[in-house]
């Protein structure tokens, strides 16, 4: 028998819970041991549920128990889960989380003292929720040298700008209903301004290229701009707008960016909608694999978090080898980094088009009938600091959106 304690029941733990009940069975035969729930973790008392069977709210219960194998931590938040995960490795037990702020902040002082002791620290659940993307980074494409990721990583995001392309209504309005169907916080600052992405795209980066990416150096930016109008254009052009986290190595360096992008039906990733997850990998021998599935939802993340506990039940005692060393990799600076623009614009398109191609040369345009004070246009392709100096010297730029088109 292999015990485990699960350090939270919110959402996420109550589903962890859940599918080791439900697959109790089967999850038990993977494993080649039974899985026993020893203990839950939580401040709060849940009467008439059957998890107060297990229930304890001193975490020095668990941490002084010499029967407890695995921790599953799925608290959120850096503190305690930090202080937690850190005495549990140090004590010879390994953990498993979903908690991305953590992994990010954290996940290379952790990973080494897992090794140290031989056990293992996982985290599957951190980028994708249900998608497997962590496991095939590390295990599956170790054949290929990965110099892309790039996904639509944030399912309140996708929901909220999907929403707006279906139905032609603000940020606003949709990112209210959002919060009223649970698909977005209360406060959703780090989802609709980008944050949530930027840790995971640091995440999966770290181990693309096995080097440590620090997530405050990655540049983010949200959807909290794009307007009503934006989709108007956006579809009159065949394309859609979506938050993409992005890494690439080019023969400059390596870069990452967090940022709305508008993208034709070409990408793979032009028709991931709702609140669907997808992460595209390109690597120089496997050439383009991409993984899509449920991003987020209790059920999705617990059933990641499982299989992680399943790993660390069959290697008990035995680390995994991570690719994602405290090396730090060095970020090109995102001024150098090149991009085509939609750009919009005050003026007409008969009257003022000769300003803008005196400022940025030969550029493809576009009008809406119901915008008739403004217009809009895509450049060629130039280095993100070529197009702030050119857009101030304009003057009359309303707004720009990065366009893979």
């Amino acid at each position: 028998m292999i015990n485990i304690a699960v350090l939270g029941y919110g959402t996420v733990g109550s589903g962890v819970v859940e599918v080791i009940n439900k697959n109790h069975a089967s999850i038990n035969k993977k494993a080649g041991d039974e899985i026993n729930i020893k203990y839950v973790l939580d401040l709060r008392d849940f009467p008439g549920d059957p998890v107060e069977k297990v229930l304890v709210h001193d975490f020095e219960v668990i941490i002084n128990d010499p029967e407890v194998d695995i921790i599953v931590e799925v608290m959120g938040g850096v503190n305690p889960a930090y202080t937690f995960s850190k005495r549990a490795l140090e004590a010879g037990k390994s953990v498993c989380t979903s908690n991305k702020e953590l992994v990010a902040q954290h996940g290379t002082e952790l990973l080494e003292i897992a090794k140290s002791k031989d056990i293992n620290y996982l985290f599957e659940a951190s980028c994708g929720g249900g998608i497997p993307i962590i496991r095939p980074l590390n295990s599956s494409l170790t054949a290929d040298e990965i110099d892309e990721v790039t996904g639509i990583l944030n399912g309140t995001t996708n929901y909220i700008l999907t929403k707006m392309a279906l139905e032609g209504s603000d940020f606003d309005d949709v990112l209210k209903d959002a919060q009223q169907k649970g698909y977005a916080e209360r406060n959703p600052e780090a989802d609709v301004e980008g944050y949530d992405a930027c840790r995971k795209i640091a995440i999966l980066s770290s181990l693309a290229y096995g080097s440590h990416i620090d997530y405050k150096d990655v540049y983010t930016e949200g959807i909290t701009k794009i307007s009503a109008t934006d989709i108007k254009y956006a579809k009159h052009l065949g394309t859609s707008i979506k938050l993409l986290a992005t890494s690439k190595k080019i023969e400059d360096g390596f870069y990452a960016m967090v940022c709305p992008v508008m993208i034709n039906e070409r990408n793979p990733l032009y028709s991931v909608n709702d609140v669907f997850n997808a992460i595209f990998v390109h690597g120089n021998v496997l050439g383009d694999a991409m993984f899509y599935g449920s991003g987020a939802g209790k059920l999705p993340t617990a059933s990641a978090v499982v299989a992680d506990v399943v790993d660390c039940a069959k290697h008990l005692h035995r680390n995994i080898m991570m690719n994602w060393s405290s090396q730090p990799l060095e970020l090109m600076p995102v001024d150098h980094v090149k991009n085509r623009f939609f750009v919009r614009v005050k003026g007409s398109l008969t009257g003022d088009i000769g300003d803008v191609e005196n400022v940025f040369g030969e550029v493809e345009t576009v009008s809406l009938p119901d915008a008739p004070d403004e217009f809009a246009f895509i450049t060629q392709e130039m280095c993100e600091a070529d197009f702030a100096e050119k857009a101030e010297k304009l003057g009359t730029v309303i707004s720009r959106i990065r366009a893979w088109i």
